[in-house]
């Protein structure tokens, strides 16, 4: 159903667009879609996730702006302290007005202002889609409909001192909405810029969210991104992100899965110089039916880098976990350093985890380790606290907290850190004071 939208949607939506200069883009776009489709389970690449639940559903692809969202709403969904700038998206529209923004010396627009203004456009149009993979769906997808979301440029030297909280929220929807987001991220050489993105269905209709989010990291730059996925039952989310690092940079994504419906997240980082550090952390907390798909990939491209993968799943009721991740590893990247774990608990016959991790090595002289666990709690650990008095709930639990915490070790932002903790604390329903 979803598919046959997309194809007899489109001459509206492009009539209902301020500009014409991506049109021709856009109509390529949707041309490539219709001929990928959306993925099905004979696809090696989502084998073990099924989107039939999602694309045989209709949307609406014209969200209303009406909206009835109070600002203690908001409050509740920020991370409780007042040095993080922040920007509210709410049914696709950006809202000065909720938002808080003290950047100085960069360049902040909105992807609408920038696919609006042609002033300011100089710099979007040579970044904009131009790393990510035509061979993924969801990229031609979004790029024929993308409309909402964020841009920002750092400039050279550039340290964003408060890091920047993008909040994409969908109300008063009366209909299952479909939301293409798109967000641009440019670091140039010596920038300093820390984001956080999360998305709220705050509708009982579903809320079908396909995002793309292109990074870029200029030398001695650095830039982290953390996705805090705790969003509704009546939530999906396709997230596909690309980031590309020049020499002597560090980029991070964080992935905090602990909610949504049906959410995959595909993750590509791509090496374009030489001392480049990669950090992809993850950490999935599921229960009823839910699934998160984490699908990663490090292009390593040139010698002397090194990238980093740390992926913790709990998984209870009869929910699914998938994790692939890849590192690949070109002949002249020499001294690579490739590091790649995925361990994964299952509290319940019910719950399952996929998981595969894969290298592919062309070069000689380098350090590449995967590796990846399925299984239950060790019975010694637990033995040991309940031997101390602890009853086996609350043992159970701190050994699950332990366990999860351990991918949070590079977040930096204080707040999101106490965030996190406290999600986990909840999901694992151990009491603990922070």
């Amino acid at each position: 159903m979803l598919q046959e939208q997309v194809l007899e949607q489109h001459t509206a939506f492009l009539a209902s667009l301020g500009h014409r200069f991506l049109d021709h883009k856009r109509k390529e776009a949707l041309s490539k879609f219709k001929e990928q489709g959306f993925p099905k389970k004979k696809n090696e690449e989502y084998k073990y996730t099924s989107l039939a639940e999602i694309v045989n559903k209709e949307y609406n692809f014209f969200p209303t702006q009406e909206h009835h969202i109070s600002k203690s709403q908001l409050q509740s969904l920020h991370l409780g302290e007042e040095n993080i700038d922040f920007i509210i998206f709410i049914n696709g529209e950006v809202y000065p007005e909720l938002s808080q923004i003290s950047i100085e010396n960069a360049e902040f627009l909105s992807i609408n202002y920038a696919l609006n203004d042609e002033k300011r456009r100089g710099v979007f149009e040579k970044y904009f889609d131009s790393i990510t993979h035509e061979d993924n769906p969801f990229v031609s997808l979004n790029l024929a409909y993308c409309k909402y979301g964020f841009f920002l440029h750092v400039p050279k030297d550039t340290v964003i001192e408060k890091p920047i909280h993008l909040f994409y929220l969908s109300h008063n929807q009366q209909e299952n909405t479909f939301y293409n987001v798109r967000n641009l991220l440019v670091a140039e050489s010596g920038a300093k810029v820390e984001i956080i993105e999360s998305h709220h269905n705050l509708d009982e209709s579903f809320a079908f969210t396909n995002s793309i989010t292109e990074i870029f990291v200029h030398s001695n730059a650095k830039a982290d991104w953390h996705k805090l996925q705790n969003d509704s039952d009546t939530a999906y989310m396709v997230d596909s992100t690309y980031v590309e690092q020049q020499r002597d940079s560090v980029g991070t994504v964080n992935t905090f899965s602990f909610g949504g419906k049906l959410v995959r997240n595909n993750l590509d980082f791509i090496h374009k110089g030489e001392n480049i550090n990669s950090f992809m952390n993850g950490i999935t907390i599921l229960n009823k039916a839910q699934l998160v798909d984490h699908h990663t990939a490090v292009h390593h491209n040139f010698p002397n880098c090194e990238s980093y993968q740390n992926y913790k799943g709990v998984f209870a009721g009869k929910s699914h976990g998938v994790f692939n991740g890849k590192v690949f590893v070109d002949k002249i990247a020499q001294k690579t350093n490739a590091y790649q774990q995925n361990n994964n608990v299952l509290l319940s016959e019910g719950a399952t985890v996929d998981t595969k991790p894969q290298l592919e090595i062309f070069a000689d002289d380098v350090k590449c380790s995967h590796g990846c666990t399925v299984g239950q709690l060790d019975e010694e650990a637990l033995f040991y606290l309940r031997a101390r008095g602890i009853s086996k709930n609350e043992a159970e639990a701190l050994l699950l907290y332990a366990f999860a915490h351990d991918a949070m070790q590079n977040i930096d932002i204080e707040a999101l850190k106490l965030k996190i903790s406290k999600l986990l604390a909840e999901k694992l329903d151990v009491d603990i004071e922070f």
